[in-house]
């Protein structure tokens, strides 16, 4: 049987189908058509409205039973998540315009909901009046009425008013901020003489005009290829000019209002900044902690970045025969000569990687590698789907023989999907209530190949969906990566060590029909050096993308200025490789419209836990013994538990952040 290649005409579901208390068939994201949403929205709402109003309705007797407070909650959770996920992962990979559409709606209204129920004095008393009978429970409890704080639960009710209304406009915004990104269709016009030293393969894969010009957008697989490739430095200069403005001129004017909104929420909590209220929950707890971290990785990273721009500027004069005093690498000529050093220096080709590393070939290993060191299997099943590349695989836990989950692979780009590389886990877990999880990796890659650089990325988006399948606990609301933001990318940052090591590379051949290249111990060294060259540049842009976000979102008076355009201008400028005139990246930076504002500094703190985590395997990547002890205190664990009791457990001593600042440093060799 084959997958189901078109999406209409669709049967009509529920979404309630999503959801089964003991799981008779394996479920799956029930495919909705644009008509069918709003009723299928405004019947999940009824439903849900009915059971918080059956929750407040409790009698004092079981209002104060821990057991039914935490039962009911939890069933309540199961259903706004089982209306709530296949809307987020559809208005975000369906191939229908109208449906993406009218699912944000929807989106905005179950948000909507949601700021209800957590500003709900009943269930909030209820909440505060229960006493939990061991840690997991007082962790949930705890995790509750931080919710219900912070959507204003404790405040007067003309504050909790305002809140409402703030909360409704940020979710506006931030779609409206992430539609304007994807669905951005335009199409740049290169001649032939502009794509000159771009790949054969790639050039024939592009689309044309009937000039014989080449069409590119803002596909992942179009853009960076040509930054990597291109000769023509103008042209390179031209596309990169448009991909960073590719969130039009409408976004930048969004982002300042989300930022005059978060620093009123915060206002209404007696807080000075949005990055006081929203990290005081987090691992980092204050702004000035994050600011510390900071300070310490510029340190760290500062002298590397300088060295290898000056190398590049030596190699770039030395390639075009120019007086070094004379030459300078700007931001559109980073990644082109970074390419061309690494080839001269080290015999690596980002382009020719992809023989190494054929897409269905990587994604074939990464589930084995998973498998042996997890002890799972996925098994792949042909079920309805969105889209003719999308695959489904059951996941078995191998003692068991238990299907303990499933996953869905959306590996390639197309009009209209989510840009980037992600990992959605639309379905948590809930052992309590016989619930298996889902989760759906979306990317954007190249059909024929990956580069080193791909193939990291796709391990660690990988390493999400791990994190949200192998997780079993006992309440949906701690499920997979529901854990401190902060934390939540050290399991994938961890992960990506296994994209450049011999020991789960050699493997990856096993896959490839026809076959393909081994990375023998040869290819390894080299593709070690050229990961570590760049290391400055790479962390450098990190720190600029965290110290904005931070800034955006603390607004300090040295800034002087509350609008993010001025303040990124001024901030990159003060760069090594400086600010390119005329180009607006806040307009496509989605992180910090959504879940990462005052937090994309996570990323860098993450990998100080996920670089110190690593050493418990010491050369011994695949060992199962290891990855059976990780997969126990780390990902079957979810948000059950604090992240640094989680590393703690997993180490048996308390985190070190030495393995990081060698990395960033360019001290450590792997």
């Amino acid at each position: 049987m084959k997958l189901r290649a078109l999406i209409f005409p669709l049967v009509l579901v529920t979404p309630f189908v999503f959801a089964a208390a003991a799981e008779p068939t394996r479920p799956l994201i029930p495919l909705i058509a644009a008509a069918q949403v709003a009723p299928l929205c405004e019947s999940g709402l009824a439903d849900l409205r009915q059971r918080v109003a059956a929750m407040v309705a409790l009698p004092p007797e079981r209002a104060g039973d821990v057991a039914v407070v935490l039962d009911t909650w939890n069933r309540l959770q199961i259903a706004l998540q089982d209306v709530e996920g296949p809307f987020d992962i559809l208005s975000n990979v369906s191939p229908d315009k109208a449906t993406r559409s009218a699912m944000e709606t929807c989106l905005v209204e179950l948000s909507q909901f949601e700021t209800d129920l957590n500003q709900n004095a009943i269930v909030y008393a209820q909440f505060k009046g229960i006493t939990p009978r061991d840690a997991i429970e007082t962790k949930l409890r705890q995790d509750v009425l931080d919710r219900f704080e912070d959507t204003g639960a404790a405040l007067a009710p003309e504050k909790q008013a305002r809140l409402k209304v703030i909360l409704k406009q940020l979710e506006e915004l931030g779609q409206t901020f992430a539609r304007n990104v994807r669905d951005n269709s335009t199409q740049l016009v290169f001649s032939a003489q502009e794509v000159i030293g771009l790949p054969v393969d790639y050039l024939a894969r592009a689309k044309r005009d009937d000039k014989g010009n080449y069409l590119l957008g803002y596909a992942t697989p179009e853009y960076l290829p040509f930054m990597e490739y291109a000769d023509d430095a103008e042209a390179r200069k031209r596309y990169q000019a448009a991909y960073t403005n590719r969130g039009t001129v409408a976004n930048p004017p969004l982002l300042k209002e989300a930022m005059a909104l978060r620093q009123e929420l915060a206002g209404l909590f007696g807080l000075p900044t949005y990055a006081d209220y929203a990290i005081r929950r987090r691992m980092a707890k204050t702004p000035a902690a994050v600011f510390t971290f900071l300070d310490e990785v510029q340190a760290a990273v500062t002298e590397l970045e300088k060295k290898e721009i000056d190398e590049l500027r030596a190699f770039k004069a030395e390639t075009l025969k120019t007086a070094l005093a004379d030459t300078r690498i700007e931001r559109w000529d980073a990644a082109y000569w970074q390419q061309k050093l690494k080839k001269a220096r080290y015999n690596v080709d980002q382009n020719a990687l992809r023989a190494y590393f054929p897409t269905p070939a990587a994604l074939a290993w990464i589930m084995d590698v998973s498998s042996r060191l997890y002890g799972v299997s996925f098994t792949r099943v042909d079920v309805p789907v969105w889209h003719a590349d999308v695959q489904y695989y059951d996941v078995f836990d191998t003692k068991s023989a238990q299907r303990i989950g499933g996953i869905y692979l959306d590996p390639f780009p197309r009009e209209g999907k989510y840009g980037h590389a992600a990992a959605f886990g639309i379905r948590g877990v809930s052992t309590l209530a016989q619930r298996t999880p889902v989760s759906v990796l979306v990317t954007n890659f190249n059909r024929t190949g990956l580069s080193s650089d791909e193939l990291e990325t796709m391990v660690h988006e990988f390493g999400h969906v791990l994190h949200g399948v192998l997780s079993q606990t006992r309440y949906v609301s701690q499920a997979g990566t529901r854990v401190e933001r902060d934390f939540v990318e050290a399991p994938s940052q961890m992960y990506e060590e296994w994209a450049r090591r011999k020991e789960s590379l050699v493997s990856l051949a096993n896959f490839c029909s026809p076959a393909c290249p081994v990375v023998d111990d040869a290819m390894l060294t080299r593709l070690t050096a050229a990961h570590n060259f760049g290391r400055g540049l790479r962390y450098g842009r990190q720190l600029l993308y965290a110290r904005y976000d931070m800034n955006v979102y603390s607004v300090t008076p040295a800034l002087k200025s509350a609008d993010p355009l001025e303040i990124w201008n001024t901030m990159e400028a003060a760069t090594p490789l400086g600010h390119v005139a005329g180009t607006e990246f806040p307009g496509q930076f989605g992180h910090i419209m959504g879940g990462y504002s005052a937090g994309y500094y996570g990323y860098m703190w993450s990998e100080v836990l996920a670089l110190d985590m690593l050493s418990a395997y010491k050369d011994k990547l695949m060992d199962p013994a290891v990855g059976q002890r990780y997969r126990q205190t780390i990902l079957s664990r979810g948000g059950e538990l604090r992240g640094a009791e989680m590393v703690r457990a997993f180490l048996g001593r308390a985190p070190d952040s030495k393995a990081f600042f060698d990395e960033i440093s360019g001290q450590r060799l792997h």
